[in-house]
């Protein structure tokens, strides 16, 4: 659906914002049939999943107001579920921890949240679940979330070179992951296995290059550069693993390709992709990418449309 109209435009949003409030339970005034409000959860989580905050990081990262924050700490001290340090770095600061009671209280306040969302997903296929965590993750990255404690994610992750045994987890995971998300059949496992056999072949070390990212010692993605002329190149295969979206790894891994085709003087980079692979296409328009070309084809079990993108450099 193409809504064009402002008002419609609103409307939609907020006709979202209503069903996905009556869908998790957001109405309720408390939450999991506990004494807790929402907001008094969320802040448990976080106090369970950060290293000893402070009241301001947390007021701004919930961006909840300092006063209604202070009231809700002031409860969980006074029920003995929070503990407040000194901070050595700056006296007038009070750095937070759950106690040990407090870790016993929130537990199954956060495995009731998982059933929850388990049972959700249970109405759901396999191939629905992927559209829907797809989705998901368009909204965040179109309205610029940021991923949840980014600092200490994103140092999780590396890029390498390509090694032995690279090329066959590149066509493994795409074969697996297209056909778990866009339902792709095993022609666009030929494809990309072509097109990793052909970079092997025909490696020319000083113009081109495959990153391969890895996270807690596994690999989670992956990108091409490789050369189409003397002074085009192409992107290709870009992949990130399910487990590493939010983290900017499609962004960083999109920015090694601009900047060594840069250093190695190509003066343009084209890539081919398909219109509905929204998260993507996101990336490239963000790195400064345009499509010059669409054309409506028949692949990989589905009616679909190609497009051509490219950047100037």
């Amino acid at each position: 659906m193409v809504v064009t109209d402002t008002d419609q435009r609103l409307q939609a949003v907020r006709s979202f914002n209503r069903f996905y409030t009556r869908q998790i339970g957001l109405l309720n005034e408390q939450l999991y049939r506990s004494p807790f409000s929402l907001t008094e959860v969320r802040v448990l989580y976080e106090l369970a999943h950060r290293e000893k905050p402070t009241a301001t990081e947390l007021s701004r990262h919930l961006g909840l107001d300092a006063g209604y924050l202070s009231r809700i700490l002031s409860g969980f001290e006074k029920h003995a579920l929070v503990e407040k340090i000194p901070s050595t770095a700056d006296g007038r600061q009070s750095l937070l921890m759950l106690t040990a009671h407090g870790r016993e209280v929130f537990a199954p306040l956060d495995q009731h949240s998982n059933i929850e969302v388990a049972g959700m997903l249970s109405e759901l296929s396999a191939v629905e679940q992927n559209r829907l965590i797809e989705a998901m993750h368009t909204i965040e990255t179109l309205l610029g979330a940021r991923p949840e404690h980014a600092s200490a994610d994103k140092a999780l992750y590396l890029l390498r070179p390509h090694q032995p045994g690279d090329m066959g987890w590149v066509v493994h995971r795409h074969g697996v992951l297209y056909a778990q998300e866009y339902g792709y059949n095993e022609q666009f496992e030929a494809l990309v296995a072509e097109i990793v056999a052909d970079f092997i072949q025909h490696y020319d070390a000083k113009r081109e290059r495959c990153w391969i990212a890895e996270k807690g010692g596994e690999i989670v993605g992956s990108v091409f550069l490789v050369k189409k002329s003397k002074t085009v190149a192409k992107l290709r295969l870009l992949l990130v693993e399910p487990t590493a979206r939010g983290l900017g790894l499609g962004k960083r891994l999109v920015d090694e390709c601009v900047r060594f085709a840069r250093q190695v003087g190509y003066k343009k980079i084209t890539l081919w992709t398909q219109s509905n692979l929204y998260a993507a296409r996101h990336i490239y328009e963000g790195a400064g990418f345009n499509v010059v070309t669409k054309k409506p084809h028949q692949s990989f079990g589905h009616d679909l449309v190609a497009e051509t993108w490219q950047l100037k450099l």
